[in-house]
């Protein structure tokens, strides 16, 4: 189990900049949760001559040029990852019924949108992306594994905190900083969802937000 991770300085202003509320808490990753992800950089590699050598959870040794198979090295990855977001980010397509069911939820809910996103200048980019599917909560930018900033958000409230992610290394990350949360993994891409599989910590595995929507309304 990894060490409870601090909340970045950047991270906590966002943070301390929300109204305060001691109602129940969504924390909810973007990418691949509400927005497909996997879906558009398997097209954005394939136009750069490059594509996933499978569907294990993992980028970096997980991603090879086509034309000779040769893996792709940790800092091009790294790169290109920026440069898909800068390219994409305005034109995601939304995952299937994920603004209806977090609007369901806002009657017992709070939701805060936590992601982890290269680039400042794309939190508005992304903002706006999301308001016009009808998706207005707080967007807040993260780097590395969330569990600092899910304890800070948490901190204060006594009611169920959700975290709602596809990474396991967030996860993972969570379950040190706040144990007491409800975990659930959650991943759009059929092919990757069925290559996972789920850690004692997590409480839904899933890949569907009415399912999604079911189980967290059975909290309550």
């Amino acid at each position: 189990m990894p060490e409870p991770t601090p909340v970045l300085p950047e991270v906590l202003a966002q943070i301390q900049s929300l109204p305060a509320s001691d109602r129940p808490l969504i924390i909810c990753d973007v990418d691949e949760v509400i927005l497909h992800m996997i879906l558009h950089l398997e097209e954005y590699l394939n136009n750069k001559g490059m594509h996933f050598l499978n569907h294990s959870y993992r980028l970096t040794g997980n991603i090879a040029r086509t034309e000779d198979g040769a893996p792709v090295p940790a800092d091009q990855v790294k790169r290109h990852l920026i440069t898909f977001f800068d390219e994409v980010s305005h034109e995601q397509a939304m995952v299937p019924d994920a603004n209806a069911a977090l609007a369901e939820l806002t009657d017992q809910w709070d939701i805060v949108l936590l992601t982890n996103l290269p680039g400042s200048h794309n939190k508005p980019v992304r903002e706006t992306l999301l308001r016009g599917m009808g998706i207005p909560y707080p967007v807040l930018t993260n780097s590395g594994p969330k569990g600092g900033a899910v304890a800070a958000l948490a901190g204060g409230r006594a009611h169920p905190v959700v975290f709602i992610d596809d990474s396991p290394t967030n996860h993972r990350s969570v379950q040190a900083s706040l144990p007491a949360s409800v975990q659930i993994q959650f991943i759009a891409d059929q092919r990757f969802l069925n290559s996972v599989e789920p850690e004692p910590h997590i409480d839904l595995l899933s890949g569907d937000w009415r399912e999604t929507s079911r189980f967290i309304r059975s909290i309550l």
